[in-house]
């Protein structure tokens, strides 16, 4: 490949750098995850496809891409389709609640499928928090697929279902800076279509971004503002929560606005015993459940399709909550 002439239409700056199509970023893509671009090329494309940012069309490329590389596991048996969970951000001001979400989906019988990295590079990761709280990572894909089928609940490191991607992912140390990589594995799907997927952006104006991409790629997915990063709703506002599913999209729940009305009791410390502590407290019904939270668990059971409607879907988060959902 002339690689060159994939650096000379992103490379030139944000105000004159080109998209590339759909096919063009699909073919770069599989190069990059394949190991095939050397050095120097490998950190002008990374660097300039940063500073350009990705465009829907490049995308949808890249899935592609990725989707032909990925390891794929088997929908286990039930009403529910599995929830996708990526995490990669972790916590530093406030609580990673995201195996709080986690738990709930699992005592409810909905299929969850964890995935990131088991470092947190001076954040709180949440894989520190689910090993407190008894859950370690598959190490291999057979592994997973035995820990899904019997517990309905499965954490595996990104190595496992795409190598090429977690090997992008570990340049950040040698960059300094993100790249495309950490965009496209929060969109990793391992069910062939048939699971859930949890997207969140840090940045309002990516929401945009990939909502176009949601509507075009299709498949499912619940698309928020994540907290610092990670996919769970914010225990002191809500954002808003659009569920998207076959090209079309539609909101759950709009944003809370205005005043923050009361802040929820939340953990005292950010570091994963206290966190974990606290989370087995709220499972034991010692500790009250954030209504963002319950809120997000009703889109989640309502997305999965172990609810008909999302009026099921908030009586059952309700119970959970231990007050009405509004």
């Amino acid at each position: 490949m002339n690689f060159a002439q994939y650096i000379k239409e992103i490379g030139r700056g944000v105000s004159g750098a080109r998209d590339l199509s759909e096919e063009d970023a699909y073919r770069l893509f599989s190069a990059l995850l394949d190991g095939g671009v050397p050095e120097l090329e490998l950190g002008a494309i990374l660097l300039s496809m940063r500073n350009k940012t990705e465009a829907v069309a490049e995308l949808l490329g890249f899935q592609r891409a990725v989707g032909e590389r990925l390891v794929r596991l088997q929908v286990p048996t039930g009403d529910a389709r599995p929830v996708v969970i990526p995490t990669y951000n972790g916590a530093r001001h406030q609580a990673n609640l995201l195996p709080l979400l986690v738990l709930l989906l699992k005592r409810l019988g909905v299929p969850v499928l964890v995935h990131g990295c088991l470092d947190g590079n001076g954040r709180v990761a949440s894989a520190y928090i689910l090993r407190e709280l008894g859950i370690l990572p598959c190490v291999t894909v057979g592994q997973a697929q035995k820990a899904l089928d019997a517990d309905g609940l499965a954490f595996v490191p990104t190595a496992v279902l795409s190598p090429g991607l977690a090997a992008l992912l570990s340049l950040r140390g040698r960059l300094g800076v993100r790249n495309s990589a950490h965009t496209m594995v929060k969109l990793i799907e391992p069910f062939a279509g048939e699971g859930l997927r949890l997207c969140s952006v840090s940045h309002p104006a990516y929401l945009e971004k990939l909502a176009g991409f949601l509507l075009q790629s299709g498949g499912r997915a619940l698309l928020m503002r994540g907290t610092e990063g990670e996919p769970f709703a914010n225990p002191k506002r809500r954002p808003q929560i659009v569920h998207y599913e076959h090209g079309t999209g539609q909101v759950l729940f709009e944003a809370e606005l205005g005043p923050i009305r009361s802040l929820p009791g939340l953990p005292d410390s950010i570091e994963p015993i206290p966190t974990a502590a606290w989370i087995r407290k709220v499972m034991a019904g010692e500790q009250p459940l954030p209504h963002p939270l319950a809120n997000q668990l009703a889109c989640c059971l309502f997305a999965s399709g172990y609810t008909q409607d999302m009026h099921q879907a908030k009586a059952i988060a309700a119970v959970e909550a231990g007050s009405l959902i509004t």
